[in-house]
C-alpha cells in the first residue's frame, strides 16, 4: 500500500515539490493529498496536525507517521536521483534539519506564492 502525502495545497513551494516528487514517483510509493482535501484534513487530525494551520508536510506510511524534515527524507529516500542525497542530508542532527525546515515553513508564502 503506497504512503500519503499530506501536503499545504495552498503553497507553492509545496505544490511544486509535489509535482516533481510524482513525476519521479514512478513505482507508486505515494498518494499526494493536499491538507485542504476532506481525506487529507482527515488523515492530518488523526496524525496531531492542524488542517487549519499548515506547518508541516507529514507522510503516513505502514501505520506510522513522519513530520517536517523526516517526512521530507522519508519520501526522498524512495523517489530516484534523490537517494543518496538524502541519505547524507539524514547525518545532519533532526533539530537543524528542523529549524531549517521551519525557517522555510514561515516564508514560504513570500518566497514562492500562495496558491488557491
Amino acid at each position: 500500500m503506497p504512503g500519503t502525502v499530506v501536503f499545504d495545497g495552498h503553497c507553492g513551494l509545496c505544490t511544486r515539490l509535489v509535482k516533481w516528487a510524482a513525476r519521479l514517483d514512478r513505482r507508486g510509493a505515494f498518494r499526494f493529498e493536499p491538507l485542504e482535501s476532506e481525506a487529507g484534513a482527515a488523515l492530518s487530525r488523526e496524525h496531531g496536525v492542524d488542517p487549519t494551520r499548515p506547518h508541516t508536510i507529514l507522510l503516513v506510511k505502514d501505520g506510522r507517521a513522519w513530520y517536517r524534515s523526516d517526512a521530507v527524507l522519508e519520501i526522498a529516500r524512495e523517489l530516484p536521483w534523490v537517494r543518496w542525497p538524502a541519505r547524507l542530508a539524514a547525518l545532519v542532527p533532526r533539530r537543524l534539519r528542523d529549524r531549517a525546515y521551519g525557517f522555510v515553513a514561515r516564508h514560504r508564502y513570500r518566497w514562492f506564492g500562495r496558491r488557491e
